[in-house]
């Protein structure tokens, strides 16, 4: 084994899926920006020239030959560098794949062996899994490679290629964000590299796409767990460092743990894994330090993953501008800060819709949020229309109370607005419900929940007012206006309305609503944990009936590990109810 240093160069890109020949060009621009960096190997994500997850693109047989056929027009122009691409391969079945590129034509390509089929994961639905771990070599250095799922697994195919002699270990991923994820992924990657005694390099997909948004933050670790090199999270980016493969060696030769673990893996009969290419590259040997980005705090990772949600929804669906209604209110208020940081604010139309019931305060903090913003405002009176509707149902509804009906009237109301501005001039509807909203089916169909895209879908309450409050922070001043986080939540739809009066306080509900969605967990649980059992039986009961309504709510950015629609799935017809036990409501 060769021990001369290698420069790799890692292309942390953001395809559409789909867009086959546009991806391919990001990735022939990779390819050439690598061989004029000195690279001698370039890294992309996985399935980079379709994009992920293509879903059942995959099951059109021409699709996935034309991916087949891209790939072998970018190889014709890999000369003087080794380039890993991932791409679905179709021979006896379709694999999720990595290509390796070099010499002007398809060298090797490696069969992913791990398909995930859990949250957001459908792998099985799509892919046949690899037969085993390979290696190539480049320059006599030997180097495993993985794809995604293939390194998260602590044992084969990493562990089977490090004991075969890999000095580097390389994953190809398309890891979606979730809020924590980077730190744990990059936590997992440090532990593969000390335990193998190898380098790791791990080039991620970054981009927005549909509900998921993938984060970035690509990285080079050394052997003994030091980042090398960092990519920045929710941008794209490409970096280039000088790894040491002759480290690995030299730690092999003094860790005899190591040493017994290959002749353990000898004994049980673990075959040398298969060099699948060798190939060479010259280098001017001159080592360059890659740079290493600052991980984001946890307020602005999930902000920036929001605006990537919105801005990748919006620009790769070919939307022009986005309108909402913009109430005075925390959601909406966050919505517009989300909109205006991702598309500018000649891009986003704010609609002020007051009613009888709405109160002064909150429609010129509206108004000043709109200023403060700089986006177009449309102002709608609806108490007219809400007139009219009385007119037209006033024989229908003799001798019937006011009640929800008619609040939600008024919601629908603002809900046709705002799509007739939709459908003549063809923007893009935001909605403005959070997750607390939309769990207990605090929200109205055709109305406040009609639109193209949820912004806030996967928010919870508290987390709306963290994110505005660290905004304003940002900005060092008051983009939104303290009285509006300050004042009481309010739907304003009848007079001295206030969300408490039908939900329980957002931190009580916020507590229950993680434990049941995010943790799976029953009522008694939650009661022993200090929550009230009025309120967690009540809670239950509001998420249990409401998932008729979460069905066709549009689709949103997913930043929990249980999102609804790709993470929760549970039947809308379902008798099934949890209860809190007499024994532990008493106590």
């Amino acid at each position: 084994m060769r021990t001369e240093p290698l420069r790799v160069a890692l292309a942390q890109i953001n395809p559409i899926v789909g867009d086959i020949g546009g991806n391919a060009k990001k990735i022939r621009e990779s390819i050439d920006r690598g061989r004029d960096e000195g690279a001698q190997l370039v890294v992309l994500p996985e399935l980079a020239i379709t994009g992920y997850p293509p879903e059942d693109l995959l099951l059109k047989t021409h699709f996935v030959d034309a991916a087949g056929a891209a790939l072998e027009e970018i190889a014709r122009d890999t000369e003087d560098i080794v380039a890993l691409v991932g791409f679905p391969e179709r021979r006896d079945d379709v694999y999720n794949a990595a290509a390796v590129l070099a010499d002007g034509r398809v060298q090797a390509v490696y069969r992913k062996m791990f398909l995930p089929n859990y949250g957001v994961f459908d792998e099985n639905r799509y892919f046949q899994s690899g037969a085993g771990p390979a290696l190539i070599e480049l320059n006599g250095v030997a180097i495993g490679v993985t794809v995604c799922e293939d390194i998260w697994e602590p044992g084969p195919p990493a562990t089977s290629e490090a004991l075969s002699g890999a000095q580097v270990i390389v994953n190809l991923s398309a890891s979606p964000y979730h809020a924590g994820k980077p730190l744990e992924r990059e936590q997992m990657l440090v532990q593969r590299a000390r335990d193998n005694l190898v380098s790791v390099v791990f080039c991620n997909l970054f981009g927005g796409q549909d509900e998921l948004v993938f984060d970035g933050q690509s990285v080079v670790i050394d052997p003994t767990g030091d980042i090398v090199a960092r990519a920045p999270q929710f941008e794209e980016a490409f970096i280039t460092c000088t790894i040491d493969p002759g480290r690995s060696s030299a730690m092999r030769l003094r860790d005899a743990r190591h040493r017994a673990a290959v002749r353990r893996y000898r004994e049980r009969g673990g075959d040398t894994c298969p060099i699948l290419a060798r190939v060479t590259v010259e280098s001017d040997g001159e080592p360059v330090e890659g740079p290493v980005a600052e991980p984001l705090a946890p307020e602005s990772e999930v902000y920036a993953a929001l605006v990537t949600g919105v801005r990748d929804y919006v620009n790769k669906n070919g939307f022009k501008r986005v309108v909402f209604g913009l109430s005075g209110g925390i959601d909406s208020a966050l919505v517009a800060l989300l909109a205006v940081d991702a598309l500018g604010p000649d891009r986003v139309t704010t609609v002020v819709m007051p009613s009888p019931y709405s109160s002064g305060e909150t429609q010129e903090d509206a108004r000043t949020i709109a200023r403060n913003l700089g986006t177009q405002l449309i102002e709608f009176d609806i108490e007219p229309l809400m007139k009219t509707y009385d007119a037209v149902l006033e024989d229908v509804f003799e001798n019937e109370e006011p009640d929800l009906t008619e609040e939600n009237l008024q919601a629908r109301m603002r809900g046709n607005l705002v799509m007739a501005l939709s459908n003549k001039f063809g923007w893009l509807v935001l909605t403005t419900g959070n997750k607390s909203e939309l769990s207990v089916g605090y929200a109205t169909l055709y109305g406040d929940m009609a639109g193209g895209f949820a912004a806030l879908k996967d928010v919870y309450k508290g987390w709306v007012y963290r994110l505005v409050e660290w905004r304003n922070e940002q900005e060092g001043s008051d983009l939104v206006p303290r009285s509006v986080a300050e004042r009481p939540p309010s739907a304003e739809l009848r007079y001295e309305q206030r969300d408490e009066d039908s939900l329980p306080p957002y931190p009580i509900l916020d507590a229950i609503l993680l434990g049941y969605i995010e943790g799976d967990l029953n009522a008694d649980q939650l009661v022993r944990q200090g929550l009230p059992a009025e309120d967690v039986e009540r809670v239950i009961g509001l998420v249990d009936r409401s998932e008729y309504k979460r069905r066709q709510a549009p689709p949103g950015i997913r930043i929990s590990q249980r999102a609804f629609g790709r993470d929760r799935r549970l039947p809308i017809t379902n008798r099934f109810r949890d209860t809190v036990r007499a024994a532990t409501a008493a106590s």
